[in-house]
């Protein structure tokens, strides 16, 4: 049994964690009731980046537009859901630490180690559960990072789609080009 198409992405492995530990993450540290508004923005934008991949990439055999459009909606969730983390330690005196400190380091070590494929089951699910952090300072610096690495990766996909529809054309241009040699072999 292959496991469906989108499970494979690193960007998917990673929203999904983002999705999980931002889910914990609300629970957790925006659990008051004056932070509702701001709870549902964050979950539903952690939702909605790990989901429009999943979209995206079902569209990808037949409209790369679809694809890159939806990939580009995954993306900007992802960026809000970064803003909404720096909010968060800007708004209680916590620092965001900069990625060019050991702990970002090792932030980006354990994200590589959880994402990897070979974590991954049989049936797609990740066999090491992502675990949030009990300190908020360190929670929200591992969902910065983790916001920083799959916009990153979203960038590279987008390009890369981009790219290949430069080189191989669309959905309709196959089609069409099909189409002219049935006609030139009848």
């Amino acid at each position: 049994m292959s496991l469906p198409k989108h499970k494979y992405l690193l960007t998917y492995r990673y929203s999904e964690i983002i999705f999980d530990l931002t889910m914990d993450f609300c629970k957790s540290f925006v659990a008051g009731y004056g932070q509702k508004r701001t709870r549902e923005q964050m979950e539903q934008a952690a939702r909605s980046g790990k989901q429009n991949i999943i979209e995206g990439i079902g569209q990808s055999a037949t409209s790369k537009r679809g694809e890159m459009k939806l990939l580009g909606v995954a993306k900007a969730s992802q960026e809000e859901l970064l803003a909404d983390y720096e909010d968060f330690l800007r708004n209680r005196n916590l620092p965001i630490w900069p990625k060019t400190d050991g702990k970002v380091s090792k932030l980006r070590h354990y994200a590589f180690r959880i994402s990897a494929l070979s974590n991954v089951s049989d049936l797609g699910y990740l066999k090491e559960k992502p675990k949030l952090p009990e300190n908020p300072e360190i929670a929200a610096n591992l969902l910065l990072t983790l916001c920083h690495q799959v916009t990153y990766l979203l960038s590279k996909q987008i390009q890369k789609a981009e790219d290949d529809f430069v080189k191989n054309g669309g959905f309709t241009e196959k089609l069409f080009q099909k189409r002219l040699q049935s006609k030139m072999h009848s």
